[in-house]
């Protein structure tokens, strides 16, 4: 099933959640063939289209200290039958950084276009309960 928007319901969780926890987001994304009009991005795939969101991310200062600690094509879908392009690891360093983004009128702005370039996506909140190595 295609998400392109956010939970409405998680993102309450979260922000009843510890807001100083460093989180990582976990990202699958699935491209649109060619991204939907009208949002800045017409005429490029969605591929494209999603680099230029980043693009404009780091542009407008939006990132709220997110660090991407992992980013590569997606290949085989062992369990389950989701067929994604690409996966992201994306680290905050707290919960409350990643909320304060997603409350940002400059990021939503960019949001649109991030939804013009996905046909589908996934974003999974993280916590540790190791140490990094």
């Amino acid at each position: 099933m295609p998400f392109i928007d956010s939970n409405p319901e998680a993102l309450v969780a979260m922000g009843n959640a510890d807001p100083t926890q460093p989180i990582v987001i976990l990202n699958m994304l699935r491209f649109r063939e060619t991204a939907l009009e009208g949002f800045g991005v017409d005429g490029m795939s969605g591929r494209d289209a999603f680099m230029r969101y980043g693009q404009m991310n780091a542009e407008d200062d939006v990132t709220y200290g997110a660090e991407p600690i992992w980013v590569g094509p997606a290949h085989n879908t062992i369990i389950g039958d989701e067929k994604w392009d690409l996966v992201l690891l994306v680290r905050y360093p707290s919960r409350q950084h990643f909320i304060d983004k997603l409350n940002d009128a400059t990021y939503l702005a960019s949001a649109q276009v991030r939804a013009a370039a996905l046909e589908a996506s996934r974003a999974i909140e993280l916590t540790q309960f190791l140490p990094a190595q």
